[in-house]
């Protein structure tokens, strides 16, 4: 337990506890059949399951696809408590209520996730991370710490994180890193696409810029392009 000093008469205590986090996987059961591992982070509202179907298309018998789901789940209405039981159910990966915690939590919850399924592969096997929307910036924090080898992280429909350190020494440079958008992205300006790549080119971090005909989504011709290694 850590108290945290407060301006006020209350003051705030910190528990680390465990909980019980789910993974949805794809892809084949024997690990000597895994060619790559690919770990994917869903969106905002989202839940694991969502992604994992929204990137089957890369499903050919030797990727193995986990998707960790975030941990704070919450009803996706904004009606009244009775709404709930027709509510879908999302999940986030942080706010900015306890943003700290949730990122230190989150860190620990991939770690674990990318150990359980990589120790069993072979040596060599390569991870790809992806992240969707808010997961790309939890996908760009977790290979930034560099507590993952990954061999690429791919953002997509969403920014690296801005606290990530983008110079020489970050961690995040090992990786081949990638900017994914929808030319027709309903939450991604052009002005804020041109904002990020600005603010990565004067880091002088290393990227490539991918761009395809659609929304705020995967897209199957795209997946397909980091598949084939034309990305």
């Amino acid at each position: 337990m850590t108290i945290a000093e407060s301006s006020s008469s209350s003051r705030v205590a910190h528990f680390t506890t465990e909980r019980t986090a789910r993974c949805v996987v794809r892809g084949p059961e024997d690990p000597s059949a895994v060619r790559e591992l690919w770990i994917v982070l869903h969106g905002y509202g989202q839940l694991a399951r969502a992604i994992v179907t929204s990137i089957a298309s890369i499903d050919d018998g030797t990727r193995l696809i986990v998707a960790p789901e975030a941990l704070s789940r919450f009803y996706n209405s904004g009606g009244s408590r009775d709404s709930h039981q027709e509510a879908t159910v999302g999940a986030s990966w942080m706010t900015r209520e306890d943003r700290l915690s949730e990122i230190a939590d989150q860190m620990t919850w991939l770690q674990k996730a990318r150990d359980a399924f990589a120790a069993p592969l072979a040596p060599g096997v390569p991870l790809t991370v992806l992240g969707f929307s808010q997961g790309a910036a939890a996908a760009s924090r977790w290979v930034a710490s560099g507590r993952v080898n990954a061999a690429r992280c791919i953002c997509w429909g969403g920014a690296i994180a801005p606290e990530v350190d983008l110079g020489e020494s970050s961690p995040l440079r090992a990786a081949r890193t990638y900017l994914v958008v929808g030319n027709r992205d309903r939450f991604i300006s052009e002005e804020q696409v041109a904002t990020e790549r600005a603010r990565l080119d004067a880091a002088g971090l290393p990227y490539t810029f991918v761009d395809f005909d659609g929304g705020h989504r995967l897209d199957d011709a795209t997946l397909r392009r980091f598949t084939q290694g034309s990305l």
